[in-house]
């Protein structure tokens, strides 16, 4: 018939709840709120599952709501980190029992486990990238490569750094973003199952640790100032890592997994709102920790479970949609901001080569001090 056509997803398409990103935040508040109830969809543009850039470093802390979850983390095998290794660039270096402890598991792993369990628990997965979110009239308007959604609420975890945040016209997007993340895997039998190691380069750091997969997780942070003049990750790790004694032994002896390494550059630790037009941002979208701390995969998984508590107290109470978004904001500052701020200073000093070597003698005279500061940037076991 001339002239007739069926117009492809131009619906809006009701959901109760959207959450824009599949990572550990946005999962982990899908498989909470479907489990209360709540009709809930996933955005992902990523296929699952996939490696990311990440320490790979879940602290204990976040086991007991994991477990209140069913998520059952056993059943990938994660090794138990339960000692650290500090070096300076130099190579002196000390090590100490954490408080705490945490779990060695890749983000392949673990995101593949949630998405499986965010399945099992009804929740929409929609691989799809959405482009903008607009709130009018106490509704949400969330539009994707594929067709406008509607829904009620939206809670945002889509990472770092993404257009979104543009769109949104969040203040730390019109800021410097002046940092570079590599990470690969690595093969090497020598290096202890029990171990996170933090080694200092000049103009950087970076963590090692084992994951589930017997593979070794090693994840650097680096001053563009200090990685563009190499560019190139290999070369980066010749000229740059291996001035690092730690560090050139394990490059000498350990093998590359990955064809090649993962990055993520114009990584920036400004500081971000918990709320914007209204979305609740969890994880990284809220704010991201400094990866010397290896806290960020809890503080992504707590957040979720801050987040969506709120809005379930929001329909149990018929509370303002006001009232859950700052009640939302102040457990976000109470429980994360002491520990952004500790990470803050600690990577200043970290990154001064002379700081660093100050602190180092401090802490051999005085070796309680480091699990006392580690304290500091890690929570206690949540329920």
């Amino acid at each position: 018939m001339p002239g007739f056509f069926i117009p492809y997803k131009t619906e809006m398409i009701n959901s109760n709840i959207i959450i824009v990103g599949g990572g550990l935040a946005g999962l982990t508040a899908a498989i909470h709120l479907a489990q209360k109830g709540q009709k809930i969809t996933l955005f992902e543009k990523d296929s699952f599952p996939h490696h990311k850039v990440c320490g790979e470093y879940l602290s204990r802390e976040v086991k007991p709501y994991l477990d209140d979850l069913e998520i059952n983390l056993e059943k990938l095998k994660p090794k138990n980190l339960d000692r650290l290794l500090y070096s300076t660039p130099s190579g002196r270096s000390i090590e100490v029992d954490l408080p705490l402890g945490a779990l060695g598991v890749s983000r392949y792993a673990l995101d593949e486990l949630l998405y499986e369990t965010a399945k099992a628990n009804g929740v929409e997965v929609l691989q799809e990238k959405v482009t903008e979110i607009t709130f009018l009239k106490d509704r949400f308007k969330v539009t994707s490569s594929e067709g406008e959604y509607s829904a009620g609420y939206v809670l945002g975890g889509f990472g770092k750094r993404s257009l979104l945040d543009k769109n949104l016209n969040r203040e730390f997007f019109k800021e410097a973003a002046p940092w570079v993340a590599v990470k690969s895997h690595y093969q090497l039998k020598d290096f202890p199952d029990d171990l996170v190691a933090l080694h200092n380069f000049k103009g950087g750091y970076c963590g090692l640790s084992r994951t589930e997969s017997g593979n070794i997780n090693m994840c650097y942070l680096a001053t563009y100032e200090s990685f563009k003049a190499h560019k190139d990750p290999e070369i980066f790790n010749e000229k740059v890592l291996r001035k690092n004694p730690f560090l050139n032994n394990f490059l000498a002896e350990a093998s590359p997994v990955f064809e090649q390494p993962l990055t993520i550059a114009q990584i920036s630790f400004s500081k971000k709102e918990a709320v914007k037009d209204h979305v609740l941002m969890m994880g990284d979208t809220a704010g991201l920790i400094h990866p010397l701390c290896g806290n960020g995969m809890a503080i992504a998984i707590h957040s979720a479970k801050i987040a969506s508590e709120e809005i379930l107290k929001h329909f149990k109470t018929g509370n303002s949609r006001e009232e859950m978004e700052n009640a939302y904001k102040e457990r976000w500052d109470k429980i994360f901001s002491q520990r952004f701020r500790t990470a803050f200073w600690l990577q200043k000093i970290l990154l001064s080569e002379n700081l660093a070597e100050i602190s180092q003698t401090l802490i051999s005279t005085m070796p309680f001090l480091l699990p006392k500061i580690i304290k500091k940037t890690h929570g206690e076991p949540i329920v």
